[in-house]
């Protein structure tokens, strides 16, 4: 209790904590720290099954076949896709959609989005037709993606000829991406979260148990990368990479995850850095919240997916369409062995390497000992506002100090900063028509732009109508709010980290600092600038130069703003396409929170 009790001491374990969360952290990327992956799943255990798949190269011709049919029709070829699948024995359906974007999409150029889904069902002829599994591949524009839908086409036929399928599996080409595949889940689960126009799906299989997302865009392949994060940061069931993995070391495919490659020489200071930068580029994938894959929108509905996607980036290797096949029909016998759903592995992790991840149970006590300088930090006000005032050599106490504090000047900037919250996250959107109008700006631009006003406008707004409205403040009166700051931002950080904590562990690397150190007796101007330099909206930016970076992909301040921008017009985007939760996250929540402590320093 002493040590809790002397102010000294608090502020020494505050720092003591803050350098340890950073070395726990680090550490989890060093290989005997963490955990070797295992088959968890006993229905995908080892067999003495061996995969054949023989149709390589008319997969290949199949998917050149594709791209002639698809320049043809300027889009999906439909009616050629539903007699090819029709061929092979499938049920075939479509389904069409339209999606009008709330602003358009600059990256990709559209606004108004019309598509049609083709999918083909292969009937389970051993079970009564209750589960299923799905193999997606999206039509995407261009060149892109086309030995994609040729091998899954291959793969349709050559299941066909089997006859140990117990579970249904859904053959889909999905045009327009995201859009086309959050369009298909809803009409398959009959929801729609999104506002989407969508028809009716006319065929469905059983309960999807796991599905795959397929992306090839080229003939030769070096190597299979596998892209786990999903929507919110969700992330499939620790099973599915395992099977991945264990495959690619059976048939001797090269395989990464992150687009880099597995090293050995874990004790060496290149090899740990290796670790490190594969789990930093998981950690900032996650924590973006958005789908990296057709594969990010399964996880909404609790199905197990993921996407594999060719790289030719390793010119010392190549893998051919047939060893591909062979790996994907030995995943799909494995997950066709499933009884239950997947479950017993880890649904929380960071995977440094395909061979080694990080439990749960070991990054989360680096969070943990984040919010033990909130708690530290709350006990130290509430000590102050509890101890009673000093006495004058008169004997008489401090009148101001014996007053208790006045609800309206706490009350008042939080109320203003949550304001500006609702104006930041509402106001962008709705404004567009009006700046576009006024000013020489596209409706991206108009939506980035309005929103990055709003979010400077907030950095006047509470202090001053702090002024106005209650005059001049106390200092219990900041103490109060500070308390009341440090414990919102502790539940704050608290939730966001269970259910994305890479996105929990970055606000609370840069939130957590100014809520520890920030008073209104600190110097002005420099403390100022480190609340900007540590505010969300540069984190972001910061966030942007440094996921270059571990991409090996730097870029120059001039190429990383136009970066930022875009990632704010997508994390909008993402919102009112998918239900993405960061963007109203920091509006409606971290950016108020934030606003508190910039009102705490300029507390008079």
């Amino acid at each position: 209790m002493g040590l809790l009790s002397d102010p000294n001491r608090r502020q020494a374990l505050i720092s003591l904590t803050i350098d340890s969360r950073v070395a726990w952290f680090m550490g989890l990327a060093f290989e005997p720290f963490t955990l070797r992956t295992y088959m968890s799943e006993n229905a995908m255990g080892s067999t003495m099954v061996e995969e054949r798949f023989p149709a390589g190269e008319r997969a290949l011709a199949t998917g050149r076949e594709f791209a002639a049919h698809k320049k043809k029709a300027d889009g999906m070829p439909v009616d050629w896709l539903v007699k090819t699948m029709q061929a092979r024995g499938l049920e075939v359906f479509t389904q069409s959609f339209t999606r009008k974007l709330p602003f358009p999409d600059e990256n990709k150029e559209r606004y108004l989005v019309k598509g049609t889904n083709v999918y083909g069902i292969l009937r389970a002829p051993r079970a009564p037709r209750t589960e299923a599994l799905v193999l997606s591949a999206p039509c995407s524009p261009g060149d892109n993606n086309n030995q994609a839908v040729g091998l899954l086409l291959g793969l349709a036929q050559y299941f066909r000829n089997q006859i140990f399928w117990a579970k249904d599996i859904i053959f889909l080409v999905n045009e327009h991406d995201l859009i086309g595949m959050q369009a298909w889940l809803e009409g398959y689960h009959h929801t729609n979260t999104t506002g989407m126009d969508w028809s009716p799906l006319q065929g469905r299989g059983g309960s999807i148990q796991a599905a795959l997302s397929l992306e090839l865009s080229s003939d030769v392949i070096t190597s299979l990368d596998l892209v786990l994060e999903g929507l919110n940061g969700q992330l499939p069931n620790l099973d599915l990479a395992n099977l991945f993995y264990a495959f690619c070391q059976k048939i001797g495919v090269l395989c990464t995850i992150q687009g880099k490659l597995q090293r050995n020489d874990w004790d060496s200071v290149s090899g740990y850095s290796h670790a490190v930068q594969t789990m930093m580029l998981m950690v900032m994938k996650q924590a973006s919240g958005r789908p990296w894959g057709d594969h990010g929108l399964f996880l909404r509905y609790h199905i197990e997916a993921a996407t594999i996607k060719g790289i030719n980036s390793f010119r010392q290797f190549k893998t051919d369409t047939t060893t591909i096949g062979r790996l994907l029909e030995g995943m799909y016998r494995k997950l066709n062995n499933l009884l239950e759903r997947l479950h017993q592995s880890y649904f929380f992790y960071l995977m440094p390497s395909l061979s080694h991840f990080v439990s749960i149970g070991y990054y989360m006590p680096a969070f943990g000992l984040l919010a033990v300088i909130l708690l530290l930090r709350a006990l130290d006000l509430w000590v102050q506002l509890v101890t009673p005032p000093q006495r004058t050599e008169d004997g008489v106490a401090d009148i101001e100090q014996q007053s208790s504090p006045e609800v309206l000047p706490v009350l008042t900037p939080l109320v203003i900063s949550h304001l500006t919250g609702v104006a930041l996250y509402i106001l962008p959107i709705r404004f567009q028509d009006m700046a576009v109008e006024h000013f020489p700006v596209s409706e991206t631009e108009a939506v980035v732009l309005t929103a990055i006003a709003i979010y400077t406008a907030g950095l006047a707004l509470p202090h001053n109508t702090h002024r106005l409205l209650a005059g001049e403040g106390t200092e219990q009166g900041w103490k109060v709010l500070k308390l009341v700051a440090v414990l919102y931002l502790a539940v704050l950080l608290g939730c966001t980290a269970l259910i994305n904590f890479s996105l929990g562990f970055i606000l609370a690397l840069t939130l957590v600092p100014v809520a520890a150190f920030v008073t209104p007796h600190v110097p002005k101007v420099l403390s100022a600038f480190i609340l900007v330099i540590l505010s969300p909206a540069c984190t972001l930016l910061f966030s942007v130069f440094f996921f270059q970076e571990l991409q090996e992909m730097p870029v120059s301040f001039q190429e990383g703003w136009l970066l930022y921008l875009s990632v704010i017009s997508q994390g909008i985007l993402d919102h009112s396409l998918y239900g993405s939760l960061v963007y109203p996250l920091i509006a409606l929540l971290v950016y108020p929170c934030w606003l508190l402590f910039w009102n705490i320093l300029f507390w008079k």
